[in-house]
């Protein structure tokens, strides 16, 4: 297949999708959140203070969010952005308040700013994506979301897409369950047994380059690259057997 014929979808048993960039384009409200806390936290730095006399409180860009944020964890990001502001904090707790002055306390206040935007402005799946999943549930296919993100069920939530999944194994089930996230295969392998399917059996589909690598480490019977922009080339490397631009491509 080169990604303009039908998949032979009932030679398979489960679907396993990752969500941010396969089935929703959850990235532009990452990246609105992102610019609403760090904006509005730089824009209240006080450089009287002692310690941030050279803090840089220049406006928030997106150039920032691509340098310092994109593709990170998410306290990551923060230490990343500050440090290239030249702004020092605790690191503190992952239980801190939004409102604390620490790397965790703004790592939560965006976390926070997200719930926020995805309210507001919603989310809307990939047309290609919905006419897939539709094709699916017309076949009777056991579908699954696989994602490292805690706001998985909130994003399936706002996109409506609720209830088409026999399992979601997001950040929180995969800390609970002790499972290594992507580039490990552990999270997919353990959708795949939900679905009632073994990994042979089951199609992988991801847009990320550790996504892919989970799939190809856990032997499934298929994984799709997804080229939201990490590139055919780089998807085809880490592992995907076959790579699309769109999840229209696949029925």
């Amino acid at each position: 297949m080169n990604g303009s014929s039908p998949l032979a979808w009932r030679s398979y048993g489960a679907a396993l999708f990752d969500l941010d960039g396969v089935l929703t384009p959850t990235a532009q409200v990452h990246m609105a959140a992102w610019s609403e806390m760090f904006s509005g936290y730089l824009a209240g730095v006080d450089r009287s203070r002692p310690g941030f006399e050279d803090a840089d409180t220049s406006p928030y860009t997106d150039e920032d969010y691509y340098a310092h944020v994109d593709g990170k964890p998410r306290y990551e990001g923060v230490a990343d952005l500050l440090a290239s502001r030249h702004i020092a904090l605790p690191y503190g707790s992952p239980t801190d308040p939004p409102d604390a002055e620490t790397v965790c306390g703004l790592g939560n206040r965006k976390n926070a700013a997200f719930t926020t935007v995805l309210e507001r402005d919603g989310v809307r799946p990939y047309p290609g994506s919905l006419e897939l999943l539709d094709h699916l549930r017309e076949l009777g296919m056991p579908l699954a979301v696989v994602s490292s993100s805690a706001n998985a069920r909130a994003v399936l939530a706002a996109a409506g897409l609720t209830g088409r999944f026999v399992t979601v194994v997001d950040g929180a089930v995969a800390a609970a369950l002790e499972l290594p996230g992507k580039p490990e295969p552990d999270t997919f392998q353990h959708a795949a047994r939900e679905c009632g399917a073994a990994p042979s059996a089951a199609v992988v589909i991801e847009d990320a380059v550790s996504g892919v690598r989970a799939g190809a480490a856990g032997d499934f019977g298929l994984v799709v690259g997804v080229d939201r922009g990490a590139g055919a080339d780089a998807l085809r490397e880490a592992g995907a057997h076959i790579v699309v631009t769109d999840l229209a491509e696949l029925w």
